[in-house]
């Protein structure tokens, strides 16, 4: 009896060794799978920033910069679609910040959780995010450009892109605003402060790390936006004198550009337009990086 209980013993134990030892292989198996999609990750990034700047970089200079565009000869620069980008990123987080990050406000301070009309919002900005940035073009050309007779302006364009982006700001605000402890609140209440100022002392201050990180997304985002702007402000090459003049954005003179690569000066200028565009959104990126962690240092 002693023996068959031995052996019994034995068997389960090698059961037990052999599925610790699938475990573990599973465990190898699945870092290796995660390790390699990173590393693939990497390496496209890795390939398309050095096939930009390998090709645009030398292309670059001061003048190319802050001269104006021409279609032929050496002068052919981007000041003027510089102006009109930072014109177009300035008006859609004007009209898109202070909508979202109140909205985001209300669903996680205000609103009853779990309540219809919450519901109702959560849905609709879910269906925002994944609409096509081509119906927004459409949209925006539909109602700003013809029905409301702003015409092909930097107006126009914003106005569609701040609708863009809205979603974006909602969720992330949201998110941040709902990360900070509950804590907060009531140590708030408890010491007598009201509602809006227990907000805004104490969790949006809490909360400004994700809110920042998520309006430089939301300007990557309009930086990197050509169908709507398109369809909206327009390409004309000279700097906007006001927001209902037309202008044209890097990103739609990149796509121009490309329509058009008949000789090599075209060729340069769009790898030298796609290095800009490049540096700019890693400049944002890293801006990003930087401004949460020193705002996080200090809440």
């Amino acid at each position: 009896m002693s023996k068959f209980t031995q052996s019994n013993s034995t068997i389960s134990t090698l059961k037990d060794s052999k599925s610790l030892l699938s475990r573990e292989n599973q465990d190898k198996l699945l870092h290796g799978a995660i390790w390699a999609a990173a590393g693939i990750t990497i390496l496209f990034l890795l390939w398309v920033v050095w096939h930009i700047l390998s090709n645009g970089l030398s292309h670059v200079s001061w003048e190319f910069i802050t001269s104006s565009y021409t279609r032929i000869g050496e002068a052919s620069g981007i000041w003027a679609m510089i102006v009109s980008t930072v014109y177009m990123v300035l008006l859609s987080l004007a009209f898109a910040a202070p909508i979202g990050i109140m909205t985001a406000i209300y669903l996680t301070e205000y609103a009853a959780p779990g309540s219809k009309f919450v519901q109702v919002i959560r849905f609709c900005t879910e269906s925002l995010a994944g609409i096509p940035s081509i119906v927004y073009g459409l949209f925006g050309m539909t109602f700003f450009v013809t029905t409301l007779g702003l015409g092909f302006s930097i107006l126009s364009g914003a106005l569609t892109l701040a609708m863009l982006i809205l979603p974006v700001i909602i969720r992330t605000t949201e998110e941040a605003l709902m990360a900070v402890p509950m804590s907060y609140r009531e140590g708030g209440y408890a010491l007598g402060s009201s509602k809006i100022y227990t907000i805004w002392r104490l969790i949006l201050p809490s909360a400004l790390p994700g809110i920042v990180t998520s309006v430089i997304l939301s300007t990557g985002r309009v930086i990197g936006e050509s169908a709507p702007v398109f369809l909206t402000a327009g390409m004309v090459t000279q700097i906007p004198e006001s927001v209902l003049d037309s202008g044209r954005t890097l990103t739609v003179h990149l796509y121009k550009l490309t329509q058009e690569l008949f000789t090599q000066h075209e060729w340069d200028q769009a790898y030298a337009t796609a290095t800009i565009l490049i540096v700019l959104v890693l400049v944002l990126n890293l801006t990003t990086k930087v401004i949460a962690t020193r705002l996080n240092k200090q809440s």
